[in-house]
Formats: structure tokens, C-alpha cells, sequence
């Protein structure tokens, strides 16, 4: 049963006081080791219950591809269970479900992730496996085919018959001009349909290395026995050589770009996002660690300023959040979407947002405010420790993209020194018109044939 509101800000303020976070705890110490072909492995040694977590993180995600090719991350890890030089298709997964375990992958902008949860002393049986398909993965046409036919299914469920998601990646289609962000994880379905089994060999064969991959284990496991699996199962995998990863920066933004998608649907819907940098492409950390605390006084549970004041308040809305990725490898925005309630219009929920904003600027944030959401934040880091996945993602992720896993244990020190005069600071400098994007989605009757016009800007036609 999850904790009430009431007892997690109890507990999330006694933390603040006495200056604990789940770092502190014995037995939370990370364990590193680097084989000598590259691969970096990660233990953290959780004895709560006898299970673990085992994850392989490769360094590639839809961010590493580029016009005519986008996708490819994202049907390459489809295939990574369709078989290797010793397995059928399905056959890695049927392994994995006969020892009591559950299995699964996911593409990011800026990784792809394999995971395996299973009782303790089962880790062998995932070492073996990843370790195989790592160099052995056998790509055949026919599985090939099919794979790309359910991400082309998939993309048809998740983006193109639902209009919110369809009017985000128009958004940032135009929110990013020379950022590989701008491509959907997912591909655009042209090149998905003109995708060749040759263009997935050769991506395989480029990052699927373990000089290009992290594994992390979390859970009742001693690292030194990790250690030595790892070395047994990947030590052999020939490391590949790397030309240097290609830092894209985002062109300055000179002037709001506004837009309009008009898509089938019943509800208007908008968005707007600022250019702002992430922790590893702050020259300054702490105005990232800023942005993260701003985006829960503006949106981090009920009682923040944007559903207090936008949706119980003003009624202008009838949901409204924001968004922010800590740790996205290149700069990112900051994320405003909402849906205007009764009456109201979208140009009333926009001003609504920027009036808030401009609040921010104008007034620093309270001290009882600043505590009560750093409580919140604290919280949440704090509760997510239970979970030997999410112990094991922060490692992966955060050591994937480019931050280091040692991040980790700073996160809740680095929340707690946000100052409110930092806020002010950060609003002010982020929170420029020049940087802004803004997306109308506007409703269309069901026989709308023209789905998507762009006004004040260039046009982005999927």
C-alpha cells in the first residue's frame, strides 16, 4: 500500500532536518569495476529481499541518429530478442520466464536499456544471455520484417490516432531546429518503411560493443561474485574502436516560433517549452538542480502553483504541467501542456502560464513554499530507493549519459541548497520570450483533410 501524502511530507521534512538521504544508509555503497575490454559494470548490493536486478545499458539512442535513418535504435532493440548464433526468436525470453524472472527493453533519446528481474541466485542465467546477444545476435529478414511491421503498428497506436501525441512531436520539430531531438524514439514512418535489415547490421555492429555499455546490478547479490561473472561471460567480446560521439548544440533561438496542428480530436490542447540546459550541459550545475525544484513549485502535485492556481483557481484549465529531464545528455526545454477547461481558449491558458512566470521573476518563493516542495522532491528520491529497478536505472542512466553514476549521490544535497534567490535567477534567465515555442492543437471535425498548418515559421510535414 503506498504511504499517505501526509506521512511522506512528515518523513520528507524530518530528512531535510536532519540532513538524511537513502546515500547515507550502510550497505548503499556502489561497486565499480571497468573490464579490460571497456565494459563498466555497477553493484549495488541490496540484501531486503532475496531478488536482483541485472541492466545493460548501450550508449545509443534515436538522439545518435540522423534524417533518413531515425528509428533504428528503437527496431534494433525489438530485435534483440529475435535470436542469436545459439537461440531462436523468443527463445531468450522464454529462458528467462522459466527461471521465474520478467525481461523487457526500452529506447530512449539517449540509450537503449535490457533488463532482467529475477530471484538472486538466478544471475548467471541473465549474464549468459546478454552476453550472447551482445556479439552473437543473429538479424534474419523474415524476423526482421516483422518486428518493423509492429513498431510501424505501434507507432500508429501511440502517435498518429492520438492527437496530443502526434501535435508533441510536431512540437518539437519545430522546438529543435538542429538537435537530433527533434526526431521522434520511435521514427518517422517513412523511414521506417524504407528501413533495411543492412541499415540495422550496421548499427548493431557499431555500438553494441562493451566498450559502448554499462551493466548494472542492484539487489542480494556480493559485487565481488558480479565481478567475476562479468568477467567470465563478457571479458571475451572484442571492444570496438570509437570515433568520438559528435556534440550537437542547438542554435540559438532568436524570436518566439508559434504553430498550429490541427488534428482530429475533441479537446484543444497546448504546448510551449523554453530552451534550458540539463545537468550535463549546465555550465553552471546548479541552475539545472534550480529548474528541477521550479518545475515542482510549478507542477509537483496539487497543491503547486500551476493546478492550484491555473486549474481549482482561474478554472483557465482543465489539466496544466511541466516537464523537465534532470538528465538528458544534450540541452532540452522546459515543458508547459494543458487543456483549456469550459470556455476558456488557448491564448487564455497561455497568458494564464506566462502570467505565473512572470510571477516568478517578479517575486522570490518563500521559504515555507521552497521547503515544502524540496520535502516533496526529497521524498519522492528518497521512497524510489525501494525499488531495486529504479536504484539500477539512476546508475545506468546517469553513467549513460555522460554524467556519472556518482551524481546519484548528490542529487538530494544539491536539491536542499536551492536558494529562492536562485529560482528568481534562473526564471529570469530561462524564461525569455526569444527561447520560447508554442503549439496550438486545434480540434477538427472528422472529415478535416488538411491535419496540419504551421503559421509564423517554417513547416514540418511528417
Amino acid at each position: 500500500m503506498k504511504k499517505s501524502v501526509i506521512t511522506l511530507f512528515i518523513l520528507s521534512v524530518f530528512y531535510l532536518l536532519v540532513g538524511f538521504s537513502a546515500v547515507d544508509k550502510p550497505g548503499n555503497i556502489v561497486h565499480e569495476k571497468v573490464l579490460e575490454n571497456g565494459l563498466k559494470v555497477l553493484v549495488k548490493e541490496d540484501r531486503r529481499a532475496p531478488v536482483m536486478v541485472s541492466q545493460v545499458w548501450y550508449k545509443v539512442g534515436s538522439s545518435y541518429e540522423y534524417n533518413g535513418i531515425t528509428g533504428l535504435s528503437h527496431v534494433l532493440e525489438h530485435m534483440m530478442f529475435q535470436g542469436t548464433e545459439q537461440l531462436k526468436p523468443g527463445e531468450f525470453s522464454k529462458i528467462i520466464a522459466a527461471n521465474g524472472g520478467r525481461e523487457n527493453a526500452f529506447t530512449g533519446a539517449d540509450y537503449t536499456a535490457y533488463f532482467q528481474t529475477m530471484e538472486a541466485s538466478r544471475l548467471e542465467v541473465s549474464m549468459k544471455l546478454e552476453a550472447d546477444r551482445m556479439q552473437h545476435l543473429k538479424l534474419q529478414e523474415k524476423e526482421f520484417v516483422k518486428e518493423r511491421q509492429v513498431v510501424m503498428e505501434e507507432r500508429r497506436m501511440r502517435t498518429d490516432d492520438k492527437p496530443q501525441a502526434k501535435a508533441y512531436e510536431y512540437f518539437k520539430a519545430m522546438a529543435y531546429v538542429t538537435t537530433p531531438y527533434r526526431n521522434p524514439i520511435i521514427g518517422w514512418m517513412e523511414d521506417l518503411q524504407s528501413m533495411k535489415l543492412t541499415d540495422l547490421a550496421d548499427w548493431y555492429q557499431r555500438w553494441y560493443a562493451p566498450n559502448n555499455a554499462t551493466l548494472v546490478v542492484v539487489g542480494d547479490v556480493k559485487a565481488e561474485n558480479v565481478f567475476s561473472l562479468a568477467e567470465k561471460y563478457f571479458a571475451d567480446i572484442p571492444e570496438v574502436p570509437f570515433e568520438t560521439v559528435r556534440e550537437f548544440k542547438e542554435v540559438d533561438q532568436v524570436g518566439i516560433r508559434r504553430g498550429v496542428v490541427k488534428q482530429k480530436a475533441k479537446l484543444p490542447y497546448l504546448l510551449m517549452g523554453y530552451h534550458v540546459p540539463s545537468l550535463r550541459t549546465s555550465v553552471n550545475d546548479q541552475d539545472a538542480y534550480a529548474l528541477e525544484v521550479l518545475s515542482g513549485i510549478l507542477s509537483g502535485g496539487n497543491s503547486a502553483r500551476l493546478p492550484a492556481n491555473l486549474v481549482r483557481g482561474e478554472q483557465v484549465a482543465s489539466e496544466v504541467s511541466v516537464g523537465y529531464d534532470l538528465n538528458a545528455r544534450l540541452s532540452t526545454l522546459f515543458l508547459f501542456d494543458g487543456v483549456p477547461a469550459g470556455e476558456h481558449s488557448l491564448g487564455d491558458l497561455e497568458k494564464s502560464v506566462l502570467d505565473q512566470l512572470a510571477l516568478l521573476k517578479k517575486n522570490r518563493v518563500t521559504e515555507q513554499e521552497l521547503a515544502r516542495i524540496k520535502a516533496q522532491v526529497i521524498a519522492a528520491s528518497v521512497y524510489e530507493k525501494d525499488s531495486n529497478f529504479y536504484q539500477a536505472m539512476q546508475l545506468g542512466m546517469l553513467e549513460t549519459v555522460g554524467v556519472g553514476w556518482q551524481k546519484e549521490q548528490e542529487y538530494v544535497a544539491k536539491v536542499k541548497a536551492v536558494t529562492a534567490e536562485q529560482l528568481q535567477k534562473v526564471a529570469k534567465k530561462y524564461f525569455v520570450e526569444d527561447h520560447l515555442t508554442v503549439v496550438y492543437m486545434e480540434p477538427q471535425a472528422l472529415n478535416s483533410e488538411k491535419m496540419v498548418k504551421q503559421v509564423g515559421g517554417s513547416q514540418h510535414a511528417n
